[in-house]
């Protein structure tokens, strides 16, 4: 009986995406029947990467059914190899080119502000995304995809991080929760990812398990660059052990809440008020600075409402948080907005800083402002404060050039 395998999406509304379907027979050669709306332009290029594909594999004959809904190349070749590796034993890699542009490194302490969610298997969702100029693109293979689509998807989500240009965005991927996502990091670890989402976190345990698989994968190929863990913490168990797993490791720069499991392990309704979460919230944010880490928040799930959101984020960092997740791009702007420091806490600590400064030209063992003694901590978090308005434009240049010279000496 000859053996078929199908991957990708069809039907309304599916765009940027092919629906394949791969019978290997017996004899007959190759055949490749096309349904595309420009197959006129593109049907002979279409097929002509189908068939180097299968000779790739040494695939003689077989009968290939594509139904395109104008998929690009690397979108096809995930597709094709998902179907192939459904039905041959094979290390090998059909592997696009990668792009130059993707070949950046990040830094532990960037801000990130927010973060975009993208469904690992819809190509159509991460094509333009760098576009929106989020901090960060989280390609995800976990809770956004079905489980009978997870194989295919590794296969997508492999060639969107070679191929697709994020615009400098931190490239993230969520894998699946620890220990079957182990798996999934032979398919992102060799093509320039930047940082790993752990989902569904419970113990330090998973992470130094997650690493020693990361390890092994760098030194196999060839990998220097550091590959940053953020894990995300989403039950009562995880939030008790949040500072043991933010200790875990020296690669953790960030640990997110994901409120939605959290709220469904305490058998409680999630509310806009946020009660129900506020002490895993608060415990948390002070596990990540204790840590030295940052502390992400959840996502915002009303993608309607703006003013909302803009509540949630001012609560969300007036309890500590340092960004949180998007679901939609119009959110990007509002939680970049509001996570920014406004005027009253630039002008606060310029203030501080320009205090810190007199009294150390001066000899001055105490700083004060005012009435008011200022110690380091306060000090360091005006210079943080400062930093964060440099990041996002929010200084004048003359304040810019201040900072930055007391900073070089």
């Amino acid at each position: 009986m000859n053996q078929i395998a199908i991957a990708g999406n069809k039907g309304k509304g599916v765009r940027s995406d092919c629906f394949i379907t791969l019978e290997l027979t017996k004899q007959g050669g190759i055949t490749v029947d096309i349904v595309s709306k420009v197959k006129v332009l593109y049907g002979r290029q279409i097929e002509e990467q189908i068939k180097n594909i299968l000779s790739f594999y040494e695939i003689k004959n077989a009968k290939v059914s594509i139904e395109d809904s104008g998929a690009i190349s690397l979108v096809i070749a995930a597709r094709m190899e998902a179907c192939i590796k459904r039905l041959i034993k094979t290390d090998k890699e059909y592997l696009m080119p990668f792009l130059p542009d993707n070949k950046y490194t990040t830094k532990r302490d960037k801000n990130r502000f927010t973060r975009l969610y993208l469904p690992g298997n819809t190509p159509s969702l991460a094509l333009n995304a760098g576009i929106h100029n989020p901090d960060g693109i989280i390609l995800d293979l976990e809770d956004a995809v079905a489980y009978d689509k997870k194989h295919e998807a590794r296969f997508m989500v492999r060639n969107a991080l070679r191929g697709i240009n994020f615009y400098g965005a931190e490239r993230m991927v969520r894998i699946n929760q620890i220990p079957a996502g182990l798996e999934d990091l032979q398919y992102i670890i060799p093509h320039h990812i930047n940082l790993i989402l752990v989902p569904k976190c419970e113990s330090a345990e998973q992470i130094v398990l997650l690493n020693q698989h990361l390890d092994k994968l760098k030194k196999e190929h060839g990998i220097s660059d550091e590959i940053w863990l953020m894990p995300i913490i989403e039950s009562a168990l995880g939030v008790m052990n949040s500072f043991a797993i933010a200790k875990a490791a020296d690669n953790i720069v960030a640990m997110a809440i994901g409120l939605e499991d959290y709220t469904a392990d305490l058998g409680v309704k999630r509310t806009k008020a946020a009660n129900e979460s506020f002490f895993a919230r608060s415990m948390l944010v002070n596990a990540c600075k204790a840590a030295g880490i940052q502390a992400i928040d959840s996502v915002f799930s009303d993608v309607s409402d703006m003013e909302a959101l803009k509540e949630n984020v001012l609560q969300s960092k007036a309890i500590g948080f340092d960004g949180m997740g998007c679901i939609h791009p119009r959110q990007i702007k509002v939680i970049k907005d509001n996570y920014a420091p406004d005027n009253d806490e630039i002008e606060r600590a310029k203030k501080i800083i320009h205090a810190f400064m007199l009294a150390t030209e001066q000899g001055l063992g105490v700083v004060s402002l005012g009435s008011k003694m200022i110690d380091m901590p306060v000090v360091k978090r005006a210079e943080k404060t400062i930093q964060l308005a440099l990041d996002t434009n929010r200084l004048n240049a003359d304040w810019r050039e201040e900072f930055l010279n007391k900073e070089s000496k």
